[in-house]
């Protein structure tokens, strides 16, 4: 039988600027990545949508990124591996508080946006990462890219790792996202992305932008919440999962 989290980027509200489609969006995944104050969301949207992912049944997880409120944590930053381990610590813990005062337990991180993308790619600041997961609580799971440097390093950690995907970005050949500024980047047709999704589960594989084939099956897929579109689509994949016989179940049951 196949089995499959569905994740999104969500709580990126801050103060009176609203973001994304976080109500909608929740209706359709199993796994919430919660952003905890330094790309976006505040104390009380952090708050909010925990209260929300609760009510629907949804797991939790926190979402730290950058400080870097202006690009929304996409900007590369040069941070050192004690850094990025700091930063990390520090939202796990606020966003833990927040579940603990709420009588919920945190499941997983996701870091966001350009740390997520530099730290698949440079093994000292996986490791940063992987340590503030450890540190962070018991049992943490890190969610991260497929076959990037996450893996290896939560192994050699002892850390759970679940190899996340993603249904609305292209790939390159060697695994990596295609950078938003470049064309075809992010996917907008639905049904393209439904069909994507069903293949990389079922089969694990993914054609690449420039046609190549790569190999991943991942235990998540993440749906975006802020991009135009983002309701339908998590609509439609989470109906052509249920259509083709594949089991939608947040991180913790995905991994057991």
């Amino acid at each position: 039988m196949f089995k499959v989290d569905l994740n999104s980027d969500l709580g990126e509200s801050f103060g009176t600027y609203v973001l994304g489609h976080d109500g909608d969006v929740m209706a359709s995944i199993t796994s919430a990545n919660v952003a905890c104050g330094f790309h976006a969301g505040d104390p009380e949207v952090m708050v909010k949508t925990v209260q929300s992912a609760m009510e629907k049944g949804v797991a939790i997880g926190a979402h730290p990124g950058y400080p870097d409120l202006l690009g929304f944590g996409r900007r590369n930053m040069s941070c050192s591996p004690d850094e990025v381990y700091s930063y990390c610590l520090y939202q796990i813990g606020a966003l833990s508080a927040v579940c603990r005062a709420h009588g919920v337990s945190l499941q997983h991180v996701k870091p966001h946006g350009a740390m997520y993308n530099q730290a698949a790619k440079d093994q000292r600041l996986a490791e940063a990462i992987v340590s503030a997961v450890k540190d962070g609580g018991d049992h943490l799971i890190l969610l991260g890219l497929a076959g990037s440097c996450f893996e290896k390093a939560a192994l050699e950690a002892g850390v759970l790792f679940a190899a996340e995907a993603f249904a609305d970005r292209a790939y390159q050949e060697d695994g990596s996202l295609v950078p938003r500024k470049q064309p075809g980047a992010v996917i907008h047709d639905v049904h393209l992305a439904a069909d994507r999704v069903i293949k990389m589960v079922r089969e694990g594989t993914i054609e690449a932008i420039n046609g190549a084939e790569i190999h991943l099956r991942p235990h998540s897929i993440c749906l975006h919440g802020d991009t135009p579109g983002a309701v339908s689509m998590a609509q439609a994949i989470r109906e052509a999962l249920s259509q083709a016989g594949i089991t939608v179940s947040c991180l913790k049951e995905v991994l057991e």
